[in-house]
């Protein structure tokens, strides 16, 4: 990988440019997942670097992009520039004239306060397709509040999906809101397309995090809804309230293995526990979901999680290994998947990270360029609309634009970090 053009197949979103104005994970990464096939992504960024750039999740700092940034802004190029000036947003509108996506997830009402809402833009350019992206809504009772992953878990009822009856709610342990509001996007964005190729036709599409991680959970909230089952948790850490039992991850002497539905008679005849043998899997596992637990618990606590993984396997029983990340990472597995995938960053180093979650057999994903530094292609940008050289430079001494001198230079000074105007 080199920070321009790799030669190789075609690219199938090749020819599509994204304005990617979003900040922190949802929109970032649905931007880069077009990116990843082929659209010419331009990361509009404020002077100071957009919010992420500042947020190093785990503290893992970097050298001059820190890691979070790193892993949701490959395949970009990043124009900074102040559209709070009259001078900004013009370099704004004559980009959006030459787009074909925008995709924004500021607060609801900052597009319009910027001159950036569908309206404003659509007039530019009838054939754009908008992406706004929110916490709650576009409007509503709820659109104000702030749309934050944890927050979004913990409204849609899934933390108390798991666990047990009395405990704490569990939160999962990645940014799952995020994640499928991200994907949620991407889909919005290549249907919008799709609509665009065959019509000629723009339009809006809006996406919250609260309908996306409520419609993830389409068969769970359906036995509730439609199947009038309770949401009730047991007296055991069950990993699914609408899934029999056992269902879970259970301690063994030396880890975890985790099992999911076994039959009955079969689970006890292997772990040697009696009396599953005479019970019926379809009614039982409901009714004694908390001594079937406890009793399970109880059995593979005895043995090793390879004895078990051994024997579970043997009886045609759904088992398997719990992983921390570095037994995923190694995984023979990953490996032949070609799941993560390195490359050399020119201020980072060498890069290794997940890859691409699609496979394409004509048109395959592929990473053309690591994350950038703010406004590190803002010059080559602003050449592409005709900009000539002087204007860049009084555009920069006048602060409107910040153009990066590469990433061969030392590093600039940590600017002072605005609000972020987010979702």
């Amino acid at each position: 990988m080199t920070d321009g053009q790799v030669a190789g197949p075609p690219e199938v979103l090749s020819g599509v440019r994204v304005l990617d104005c979003s900040i922190a994970m949802a929109g970032p990464f649905a931007a880069q997942r077009l990116g990843d096939l082929g659209a010419d992504v331009i990361k509009v960024e404020p002077p100071t670097g957009e919010w992420q750039r500042h947020a190093a999740a785990g503290g893992a700092s970097g050298n001059r992009i820190n890691v979070s940034f790193l892993s949701l802004n490959r395949n970009k190029r990043s124009i900074a520039v102040d559209l709070k000036s009259d001078e900004g947003r013009g370099i704004l509108y004559d980009l959006v004239a030459t787009a074909d996506v925008f995709l924004q997830n500021y607060r609801p009402g900052v597009a319009a306060r910027l001159g950036v809402d569908y309206d404003t833009l659509r007039a530019i350019n009838p054939s754009l397709v908008y992406v706004s992206i929110s916490g709650y809504g576009e409007d509503g009772p709820y659109r104000n509040r702030p749309g934050q992953d944890l927050l979004l878990q913990a409204m849609s009822g899934a933390m108390l999906s798991a666990g047990s009856h009395g405990a704490p709610p569990q939160p999962a342990g990645q940014y799952l809101v995020d994640a499928v509001t991200a994907s949620t996007a991407f889909e919005g964005v290549l249907a919008a397309l799709f609509h665009r190729e065959r019509t000629g036709q723009g339009q809006l599409v809006t996406v919250n995090m609260l309908d996306a991680i409520t419609t993830l959970q389409m068969q769970e909230l359906s036995v509730y809804t439609v199947g009038g089952v309770e949401q009730r948790r047991g007296a055991q850490p069950h990993a699914h309230v609408y899934i029999r039992a056992p269902y879970g991850a259970f301690a063994t002497t030396d880890g975890f293995v985790a099992l999911a539905m076994p039959e009955l008679s079969t689970l006890g005849r292997v772990i040697g526990e009696d009396t599953f043998l005479d019970m019926d899997t379809e009614t039982d596992s409901w009714r004694y979901r908390d001594e079937i637990y406890e009793r399970t618990a109880a059995r593979l606590a005895t043995e090793s999680t390879a004895h078990w993984l051994e024997a579970l396997a043997e009886a045609g029983i759904w088992a398997g290994p719990v992983y921390d990340y570095e037994a995923l990472v190694n995984d023979p597995q990953i490996e032949h998947n070609g799941t993560f995938i390195e490359y050399d960053h020119p201020t980072e180093g060498r890069i290794k990270t997940p890859g691409f979650p699609y496979r394409l057999s004509e048109t395959p994903a592929r990473i053309d360029r690591g994350a950038p530094v703010t406004g590190e292609h803002t010059r080559e940008i602003l050449a592409e609309l005709g900009v000539d050289p002087r204007t860049v430079d009084a555009l920069v001494e006048s602060g409107v634009v910040v153009a990066e001198p590469g990433p061969g230079s030392a590093a600039a000074p940590a600017p002072e970090v605005p609000v972020a105007e987010s979702a």
